[in-house]
């Protein structure tokens, strides 16, 4: 295959600098402090759970980069993210001790999706670049609030949308650019996780709530008792995130929205079950969106298996694409099939051997000492969890819902 990967880089990433984006805004982005090339960039973390803990790590790998500060209402992620960012560092219960640190230059918000508008609103209004987990908002009204609070700040702000720094997912975007798939009429993607194996999902950590503020945890949510299924899995409740649709299609929907050139559909349909778990979102779902661009996206996900993990097809009359965060692969059209094998051999095979957010991670904290827009900027981290909301939308009406772009509504 190294073949195929070297005319792949040939043909399609000469341009590899500006692949993916063309983001930069004439007249950069605001700073908080100029900072020279051996200035050192400090971060504050907000919500320090497993995922902030893994990003944490890969912002320390960076050059003059120094974790200051992490909050979070759990006294044993506190701890843990403690030991990653070492002992001078500040451990808060409240995350606006952070942002009133003058020595703080940027927040990664690791919390719950409930906590992302406030904490990025503040965060913003308080002179702090910000990398957003995703998806950044836990409704669409949230989202337009915080979009209008970056551009009215002029901070640096990256959607955890660590797709877009990915080199393979780039040369992608380029292909499809290329019109070498020909008409694109349909796009599935899905993803399957196993939560019911021995060692999964499905078994809940232990919860010491004496070292658990819960109220704080809840923030804007209605108060409600405590239980371990909310703490461990509050993706998967209402009040605290937007079940797999938000959790999960928000990355692949990015990635389509993006090469396609769509930022909304014009209709969603939804349908799920809770069939496994102690969730209230559906833990089976099925979603089917039209674009105006004359394609449908189709998802699938389920929690009861992991065989294929997460992907996208790409399917035109001239080729099909095949993405994943482990691969790139074009089949074309018209060939001879391999024997045992519906497809023939692909055009173009790329092999991906590492995580993008560690790009996705370097991109955001170059463009907080350049002050250009990061390659996931807060409008495309807008887009694509709207577009999950919307399938959520439908899935609660249990119809058909019609989406009117324009006035950023549904319209039946």
């Amino acid at each position: 295959m190294k073949d195929k990967k070297d005319f792949s880089r040939r043909e399609f990433l000469k341009d590899s600098a500006a692949a993916g984006a063309g983001l930069a805004l004439a007249g950069g982005l605001a700073p908080s402090r100029v900072l020279g090339a051996n200035d050192r960039i400090r971060v504050g973390v907000l919500g320090t759970g497993q995922r902030a803990q893994y990003l944490m790590t890969l912002f320390k790998r960076v050059p003059s980069t120094e974790i200051v500060a992490v909050c979070d209402v759990y006294e044993p992620h506190r701890d843990k993210a403690l030991g990653i960012a070492g002992p001078d560092a500040k451990a808060c219960l409240d995350y606006r001790e952070a942002l009133d640190l003058k020595d703080v230059d940027a927040v990664i918000i690791g919390a719950p999706d409930h906590w992302h508008k406030t904490m990025l609103v503040d965060a913003v209004r308080a002179g702090k670049d910000v990398y957003c987990e995703k998806p950044i908002m836990h409704s669409i009204d949230e989202g337009t609030e915080m979009v209008r609070a970056v551009e009215e700040s002029r901070r640096v702000v990256q959607s955890g949308m660590q797709q877009r720094s990915w080199e393979h997912y780039q040369l992608g975007k380029h292909i499809v650019d290329s019109g070498k798939l020909g008409r694109v009429t349909f796009v599935h993607t899905y993803w399957y996780q196993n939560y019911l194996t021995p060692k999964g999902w499905n078994e809940l950590s232990e919860t010491d709530t004496s070292k658990l503020d819960w109220k704080r945890f809840c923030g804007n949510a209605p108060e409600q008792p405590f239980t371990p299924e909310k703490f461990v899995w509050w993706r998967f409740f209402w009040d605290f995130g937007g079940g797999i649709l938000t959790d999960l299609l928000t990355h692949w929907i990015d990635v389509i929205q993006w090469y396609m050139g769509q930022t909304a559909p014009k209709t969603a349909s939804t349908t799920g079950g809770l069939y496994l778990m102690k969730w209230q979102c559906p833990d089976t779902i099925t979603a089917a969106y039209e674009f105006p661009g004359d394609f449908i996206v189709t998802y699938t996900g389920a929690m009861n298996g992991g065989i294929d993990d997460g992907g996208i097809e790409f399917r035109g009359n001239e080729a099909t694409l095949k993405i994943d965060r482990s691969h790139l692969a074009v089949y074309p059209e018209g060939q001879k099939s391999v024997p045992g094998w519906l497809a023939p051999e692909p055009e173009i095979f790329v092999r991906s051997e590492r995580d993008g957010t560690a790009d996705h991670v370097k991109n955001f904290l170059d463009c907080v000492r350049s002050r250009k827009t990061p390659n996931a900027p807060i409008q495309a981290g807008f887009e694509a969890a709207r577009t999950s909301w919307i399938g959520n939308i439908a899935l609660k009406r249990g119809m058909k819902v019609a989406w009117d772009a324009t006035k950023n509504r549904a319209v039946s």
